[in-house]
């Protein structure tokens, strides 16, 4: 039987304007391991055991089903709309004039809402790929990074949130670069910033650069997804738990190290979205950010443990002319084009 956690004991962190959104989520990309229903019922169980921030996604394919659950759960008197904080994106296929308009609504139809929490520029690329493909993937159309084109899209965004659609609008899979060149062009600055945070993954540069503009980080693959798709794994890549700074962490607290990472990552100030339909795994991630914190020696020694390890490296939206992933990401500080 799942024993909800008291809300008072789950963190949180202030956004602009006084409201607060919650320093741990789920979420709920799990379309290349897991059907929509299993996504769509983890979602259900998450919020009656207390998550109270989803992060969704057109993209995933799976919030339709998620709209059902929320449905369900609002109509058994288990939450209220306003008590949950839900993210959704809009795909790179829909950066167009009027398409975040309507992709938008069609999130807010999948979803049986009138409103998201914060709505996501998933990637700043017109580039985009079929679900489900391979490393190899290569969209003929793709084109490097372009100012005009972003901000095209962001103005876009700007009006769906004076329309109320979206209380916050967001930015995902950006680098200091690219950020230097759009957000003095915004009117509506980002809230939030979805970015890959994982102990073997810190990025504090662009962490830190968020924080100091008043700019919220999401970690995503808090513990280094292990069940990411197949596409985003390579050789060489490190696995999160088996750090031997974050094994000695877990060993002291007698916890599994996948907690350890998510305790960390929230006293950094991040708010962590790990993903999982297994009830025990998704509570045990839920409960462990209420008690039992590390200690200054402990964060101090993950930190140390970062290896600068990418895993979601994005070559499935790389350019004729690129020469490797490492353009997505702006390596020696400048905009590649």
């Amino acid at each position: 039987m799942t024993i909800e956690i008291d809300q008072t004991t789950i963190p949180s962190l202030p956004l602009a304007g006084g409201a607060r959104i919650p320093g741990i989520g789920l979420g709920t990309f799990g379309s290349d391991r897991y059907s929509a229903a299993e996504v769509s019922a983890a979602v259900g169980g998450a919020i009656r055991l207390g998550y109270r921030l989803i992060d969704c996604a057109s993209v995933y394919g799976n919030e339709d089903l998620i709209g059902r659950v929320l449905d369900e759960t609002f109509k058994a008197g288990v939450v209220k709309r306003e008590e949950l904080f839900i993210n959704s994106k809009v795909w790179n296929d829909m950066h167009g004039r009027g398409d975040v308009l309507l992709s938008l609504a069609k999130t807010l139809r999948d979803l049986r809402l009138d409103y998201v929490d914060a709505y996501f520029v998933h990637w700043p690329f017109t580039n985009y790929h079929a679900p489900g493909c391979d490393g190899d993937a290569r969209n003929p159309d793709s084109t490097s990074f372009s100012v005009d084109r972003f901000m095209g899209v962001w103005r876009e965004m700007e009006k769906i949130y004076r329309l109320g659609l979206a209380k916050y609008i967001c930015m995902s899979n950006m680098t200091i670069p690219k950020l230097e060149a759009v957000l003095p062009l915004c009117a509506v600055k980002p809230a939030l910033i979805e970015m890959e945070l994982h102990p073997s993954f810190q990025q504090p540069e662009l962490f830190n650069y968020c924080v100091k503009r008043g700019i919220q980080p999401i970690g995503y693959c808090p513990i280094g997804s292990p069940n990411r798709p197949d596409r985003d794994k390579a050789p060489g890549d490190v696995v999160d738990t088996e750090l031997p700074e974050v094994v000695a962490v877990a060993k002291a607290h007698n916890i599994h190290p996948a907690l350890v990472c998510l305790k960390w990552q929230v006293q950094r100030g991040c708010i962590p979205i790990p993903f999982s339909v297994h009830e025990k795994n998704y509570a045990a991630n839920l409960h462990s950010v209420t008690e039992y914190p590390l200690g200054p020696a402990e964060m101090a020694s993950i930190t140390m443990a970062d290896k600068n390890c990418r895993l979601v490296k994005g070559q499935v939206f790389l350019w004729e002319g690129a020469k490797g992933w490492e353009d997505l990401w702006d390596i020696d500080g400048n905009i590649v084009q």
